[in-house]
């Protein structure tokens, strides 16, 4: 099996390194912070930028990097790689329950204890954090992050580069639009529209200046 790099070095990186390390070799990190190059992360090296993934082309790489204040950036680095679907893994950690004919697209990340309980195709490059729910019926698409605890009823469709902050919650046949976020916490009763931030319970959209301030 092909050994893989990780790109980012943050908390997801470690995350994804815990899970990938169980079952197959990490070369170790890339970054585009040349203040990180050369540092030792959970044992492991930051290789260098991301252009050290040229120089490995049988390793196969993970594109870890989520954050709520910049939902496209695994979508643009994918851009800017440029890589076939085959150099990318998919890292599923042992402890994930998948229901029998569940796909996971090529570099989406599956950690500890999440549950996807009905046979559906998730994205690429998809970020599923620790134990959260999908259910049947769901439609996810390339690029969503969810965060912990997260879980969604039947029929929900999440589109691309969505984020869902840990413990959000989403009631059955409603719809996050692209590009979107959803607070910690918040319940979902209605759906949200294509890059909006909502929050709360229930959720509501957020104003133009709690959203400068978060």
């Amino acid at each position: 099996m092909n050994p893989l790099i990780l790109v980012g070095a943050g908390g997801l990186a470690r995350e994804t390194l815990a899970a990938a390390r169980l079952s197959r070799d990490v070369l170790g990190f890339v970054d585009d912070n040349p203040d990180l190059h050369g540092r030792i992360i959970d044992g492991l090296p930051v290789l260098g930028s991301t252009d050290v993934i040229h120089s490995h082309p049988d390793a196969q790489v993970v594109l870890c990097t989520a954050s709520s204040r910049d939902r496209t950036s695994r979508r643009r680095i994918a851009a800017r790689l440029r890589l076939p679907a085959e150099r990318y893994a998919t890292v599923i950690h042992p402890s994930a329950s998948l229901a029998p004919g569940v796909t996971i697209g090529h570099g989406s990340i599956v950690l500890a204890f999440v549950a996807v309980t009905a046979p559906q195709a998730i994205g690429a490059h998809v970020v599923i954090m620790p134990h959260v729910t999908i259910t049947h019926d769901d439609s996810i698409a390339s690029y969503a992050t969810f965060a912990a605890r997260v879980a969604l009823a039947g029929g929900v469709t999440v589109g691309e580069c969505a984020y869902l902050g840990s413990g959000a919650l989403v009631r059955e046949g409603l719809s996050i639009g692209d590009d979107s976020l959803v607070g910690m916490g918040a319940v979902v009763l209605e759906d949200v529209p294509p890059n909006e931030v909502w929050a709360g319970v229930p959720a509501r959209p957020m104003t133009a200046d709690l959203r400068t301030a978060r």
